[in-house]
């Protein structure tokens, strides 16, 4: 059986390793994998969480370190990347393996780690559902649609056109990329706001709201993307038929947060066991991916259409404090891979090859930058509203950039100057709006005149 199980390549070396020693190997490694990760994650982690910074952004700066781009502690397969030679000595000379092995080995057992990456990135997805608060959508209104609307339209409108009609890229990899710039991170943006008072005001409810729409937005488009890339062709019929079923299932989604999330709280209360409020949180998670699977859509809209449809729910709060401890777990490991399968050596600047790759990354981040930037200016109001507060807080694209980012990787549409460009746009967004927010509102107090009226909502939405 062990012969069997075994690649190719290990074939020859069967006769030397009995199956103990290749068993200890590949759990000697798997632990050690998932100790790396740990630390490494949670060293970055801290250093940014004490520069006010999302620690999100540590595990992906994690991943980068011990990754491809760093010390090759953690390569994954598809990176052509040798494994280091000083990882390589240490499981040869704990385990009686040849160092010809390990490296086969590695590379055998790690599609388990990116298994569990993924179980990461769809409990992240539905926390990020989980916490989008319906009813304050509806009550910022017609001007978090149009902020919103003008949000995802102007990034992915200019982005795609001059990645494919300046720098020549392909159409697929062109227009996922646009749509990565589509996204704004609602934890990054409320976390500043409400730390500088500014959360109820006009400024801070539009720009939660329209938050969530982009969100929503972004994460249609890139179903779709995702979708058609497996076709390989832009025909408009495909095209009008995954955007068509895209739009009902999410209106689907948020129709069942009204009819389904009562019966799911009537059986959460029949139930008695422990762990109920987990275990059926994420059968209803299978189900909801299932569905978007089975209809031709990206797995993970179904993960956010699960949080949608139990964000209604009278035990949301208990599923959050449920679904949290896993999603640390997780989507740590997701991001920390997505972060070790980056190769920034094509954007060096020393090297003349690389330049085409740093102008594309300069190009994105300002089309970024400026595109929702405008979208402050995207709504009429009444009543005087600083727009430029409003622009920049839909400016970082922060964790849900790169869960974009990361789908485009685990599809394989990007190539690697494209994927260290939307990196670089991700980081740049996440690090700029809160230092620019914060100049532009530091020196200010919230009037009682900027509070939302009383039919927008008091509370802001949930902080991932």
């Amino acid at each position: 059986m062990l012969a069997a199980a075994m690649p190719p390549l290990l074939m020859p070396l069967l006769g030397e390793i009995s199956a103990h020693d290749l068993e200890m190997a590949e759990t000697l490694i798997g632990v050690a994998r998932f100790a790396l990760i740990f630390v490494a994650a949670r060293v970055l982690a801290e250093v940014l969480v004490r520069l006010q910074l999302p620690t999100i952004l540590g595990e992906l700066l994690a991943g980068v370190l011990i990754g491809a781009s760093g010390l090759h502690l953690l390569v994954p397969p598809e990176t052509q990347v040798e494994l280091s030679n000083g990882v390589i000595s240490l499981v040869s000379g704990l385990v009686n393996v040849p160092p010809d092995a390990v490296p086969e080995i590695y590379n055998e057992s790690f599609p388990s780690l990116e298994a569990v990456a993924e179980l990461g990135l769809y409990a992240l997805l539905f926390l990020t559902g989980l916490e989008s608060e319906l009813e304050e959508l509806i009550a910022v209104g017609a001007q978090a649609f149009t902020v919103a609307v003008a949000g995802v339209v102007l990034p992915f409108a200019f982005g795609t056109w001059g990645l494919m009609a300046i720098f020549h890229v392909d159409a697929i990899p062109a227009i996922f990329a646009g749509a990565s710039m589509t996204a704004t991170s609602i934890g990054i943006t409320a976390s500043v706001f409400g730390e500088l008072g500014f959360l109820k005001t006009r400024e801070g409810q539009i720009v939660i709201g329209a938050a969530v729409l982009d969100d929503i937005l972004g994460i249609v488009i890139l179903a779709v993307v995702v979708a058609l890339a497996s076709g390989g062709n832009l025909e408009i019929g495909p095209i009008v038929k995954l955007v068509a079923a895209a739009a009902v299932f999410v209106v689907a989604a948020i129709g069942l947060s009204r009819t389904a999330a009562p019966a799911f709280d009537w059986m959460i209360d029949k139930l008695k066991a422990p762990g109920e409020v987990l275990v059926a949180s994420f059968v209803i998670l299978a189900l909801s991916c299932f569905t978007a699977t089975a209809i031709g859509l990206e797995a993970a809209l179904g993960a956010f259409a699960a949080g949608l449809i139990l964000s209604s729910s009278k035990h949301n709060h208990a599923i959050q404090q449920a679904v949290l401890p896993i999603v640390t777990l997780f989507a740590t490991i997701f991001f920390v891979l997505v972060g070790a399968g980056m190769d920034l050596s094509v954007i060096n600047p020393s090297d003349p090859s690389s330049r085409t790759a740093l102008v594309v990354a300069g190009f994105l981040f300002v089309v970024a930058v400026i595109g929702k930037i405008a979208a402050g200016w995207a709504f009429l109001s009444k009543q005087p509203t600083r727009r430029l507060v409003v622009g920049l807080g839909m400016m970082p694209r922060g964790e849900v950039g790169l869960i974009f980012l990361g789908l485009g990787t685990s599809a394989k549409l990007l190539s690697p100057s494209l994927e260290a460009a939307i990196l670089l746009m991700v980081i740049g967004t996440t690090f700029l709006a809160p230092v620019l927010l914060r100049l532009v509102l530091g020196g200010n107090k919230p009037d009682d005149d900027d509070s939302v009226s009383d039919d927008v909502a008091a509370e802001p939405v949930g902080l991932l």
